[in-house]
């Protein structure tokens, strides 16, 4: 390994990267040219792209799976494909980074992540800390940017862009395929059963672009959390971690339980039904003062309100297609 990375180096074969993408455009090129470093061992999976990214990646003369169009696509599949073809083509490759396509990898985080995975022969995954690239262009960006700037130290999960070790990744069976978010956290849930650990170190790891500008990219996106949140709970809520129920729990008072009970109230007693929504705004309120970021401070505060309705609409959604066992589709906000 080279202090600069791992270029010029054919026999190099510690790490391979997986890239997921649909229609993400020019912010997919800047992706894959970030991974350069790695030379060939870069899979880029399409899931459905309708735009250039499938000619654009060849042209970068990396290889491009596409997936199946008769199944459902997930981000959890993606990564499973690409991975299982990546390790085909390169088995003694020890360690994976995933990478979603909107996202450039910092030109130092692969010799810092491989660094510590090899010091730390008990971490199965190792992620830093992921930027938001336009944070000032919406207010929805920022909130991404903060919700990126997780504590440094050993964490519960990590998101889309990591360092997988491979034999830790195969102990596990990968993503679960079915999730059409939280696939992360609930990969990382079964390692931690298992004995490893996740860790989120103290360096730059790739710059992000959400592009959300429209408060209803924003909803859907909130939407998709809810709906991780349900499922989530549904596969792991009894265990003794919980995994997401009280965030679910949050959601279903907040979003669903609180205002069906003022909707029933307003029918029968306005007055109550109005001292009810007053909780609302006092919630708003009650959240910007705890806030530590100052800027902003009540639009994120009002924010984190409004989530739980879109999160609650995402409760409800994963229950309606779990009642008529229906398979879920990607909420998508691009």
């Amino acid at each position: 390994m080279t202090g600069a990375g791992f270029p010029n180096n054919p026999n190099n074969y510690l790490i391979g990267a997986i890239v997921i993408g649909r229609n993400e455009g020019s912010r997919l090129i800047a992706c894959l040219k970030s991974l350069s470093q790695l030379s060939q061992k870069v899979v880029y999976v399409d899931s459905g792209s309708t735009d250039e990214s499938i000619a654009s990646t060849k042209a970068l003369n990396i290889e491009v799976l596409a997936l199946d169009l008769t199944q459902p696509f997930t981000a959890a599949r993606a990564r499973n494909v690409g991975a299982v073809h990546l390790l085909k083509l390169y088995p003694a490759i020890q360690y994976i980074q995933f990478v979603d396509g909107d996202c450039a990898v910092d030109v130092n985080w692969l010799n810092k992540a491989l660094k510590f995975l090899q010091q730390n022969t008990n971490v199965a995954v190792v992620c830093g800390r992921r930027r938001e690239r336009f944070p000032k262009n919406s207010i929805y960006n920022y909130q991404c940017d903060l919700e990126w700037n997780t504590p440094v130290g050993e964490a519960k999960a990590c998101g889309g862009d990591c360092l997988v070790r491979v034999s830790a990744f195969k102990a596990v069976k990968g993503y679960r395929d079915s999730l059409i978010a939280g696939e992360e956290p609930e990969m990382c849930l079964r390692l931690r059963y298992l004995g490893w650990k996740i860790w989120r170190i103290d360096a730059e790891m790739t710059l992000h672009d959400a592009n959300i500008l429209r408060f209803s990219q924003w909803w859907r996106r909130s939407m998709r959390t809810g709906y991780a949140y349900a499922e989530g709970t549904n596969l792991h809520g009894a265990t003794l971690e919980r995994h997401w129920l009280r965030e679910s729990m949050r959601s279903a008072f907040w979003g669903i339980l609180l205002p069906v009970v003022i909707l029933i109230l307003a029918i029968f007693n306005t007055r109550y039904a109005v001292l009810l929504v007053l909780i609302y705004p006092l919630q708003w309120i009650r959240l910007a003062n705890q806030c530590k970021n100052l800027h902003k401070k009540y639009g994120l505060s009002l924010l984190l309100v409004l989530s739980k309705f879109a999160e609650g609409f995402g409760l409800m959604k994963y229950l309606f297609n779990k009642l008529f066992n229906q398979r879920g589709e990607l909420i998508e906000y691009k």
